[in-house]
């Protein structure tokens, strides 16, 4: 009963999130909405690696530059819509995440090791895109404005809050799939105890290679939402370390390796940083309230809001 409970609440949430904007006629509150599951989406994205497989990752935004910069050349310079350049976009995603994985895992890496060699290649390609004259260097791309769903482009704020809205759906989906699956139970396994899940006879190398190329996917194709949303594209933005921390941070704060831990995060990190930008004018103030609550989440709440929640909700039950 009470997962068919469980799964109404989400219908409802899901048709609640799909008619908000016929009531909402502000842009700046679905500009917000659709950054929050924007986030939520890349911060599912490290959550296959780092919350199911326990795959510490700080380079997650290599995948997210890779793909913007795979389907952007591809329009700007052969003329090819983003609608197709997306899933060129994908496959350069999982392809470094291939190569990535490959280069780390197959050498025993881990932990902070593993943690600080994805750093390094985000920061290798960072270099790479600034030297190289067909990503546009360090003036970087400039994208068209020119509206249609072939160049996932859109008039007005509710088209990409749609467009935001169905990829954060289906990080959901495959999150669920992770969460039934004998895969996923192999990456649980593997962040539980890696060298036991590798005595009971699982690929342990083979796992952990597809769990980065999943993130990697991801990733490429949030790299082509955000090129054409903002119509531009620079090394320090495609590359960009604090999108990396962003996405870590709002999948710890929701809740490691459970499904709906990135978007709670988001929601509440984001909200938390709009409500201070309005009640407190000073910038520098507003950062240290976000500061203080990010720390009192993380130091208290090592399971995030939603270990918190099912605490609450086991409590009740008793």
């Amino acid at each position: 009963m009470a997962i068919s409970i469980s799964r109404w609440v989400q219908m409802g949430l899901l048709v609640l999130a799909v008619v908000l904007p016929l009531a909402i006629q502000n842009n700046f509150y679905l500009d917000v909405l659709t950054i929050i599951f924007f986030t939520a989406y890349l911060g599912q994205s490290w959550n296959i690696l780092g919350g199911y497989a326990g795959q510490f990752s700080f380079g997650g935004v290599m995948f997210f530059g890779t793909g913007a910069y795979a389907s952007t050349i591809l329009w700007t310079t052969y003329g090819i819509p983003p609608i197709y350049g997306v899933f060129v976009a994908i496959l350069a995603g999982a392809i470094v995440g291939l190569i990535v994985g490959y280069a780390s895992f197959r050498y025993g890496l881990r932990g902070s090791y593993f943690a600080l060699i994805t750093l390094a290649f985000a920061e290798m390609l960072r270099i790479i895109a600034n030297s190289v004259e067909f990503t546009g260097g360090g003036v970087g791309i400039f994208l068209n404005f020119e509206p249609s769903i072939m160049n996932l482009q859109f008039i007005n704020a509710r088209g990409f809050y749609y467009l935001s809205l169905g990829m954060v759906v289906i990080s959901i989906i495959i999150a669920m799939w992770l969460e039934r699956s004998r895969f996923g139970a192999q990456l649980i396994a593997i962040r539980e105890n890696e060298d036991a899940a590798e005595a009971l006879g699982i690929n342990v190398l083979r796992s952990k290679i597809l769990a980065i190329m999943i993130m990697g996917g991801m990733g490429g194709a949030a790299g082509t939402f955000y090129a054409q949303k903002y119509l531009y594209l620079d090394p320090p933005i495609a590359y960009s370390i604090a999108l990396s921390v962003e996405m870590l941070l709002v999948t710890i704060v929701g809740g490691m390796g459970t499904v709906f831990g990135p978007l709670v995060g988001s929601f509440v990190l984001h909200i938390v940083t709009e409500v201070a930008k309005h009640l407190i004018e000073s910038p520098g103030l507003s950062l240290i309230v976000y500061g203080f609550i990010l720390i009192l989440i993380i130091a208290y709440l090592p399971n995030g809001l939603i270990g918190l929640f099912k605490g609450l909700s086991g409590k009740r039950g008793k």
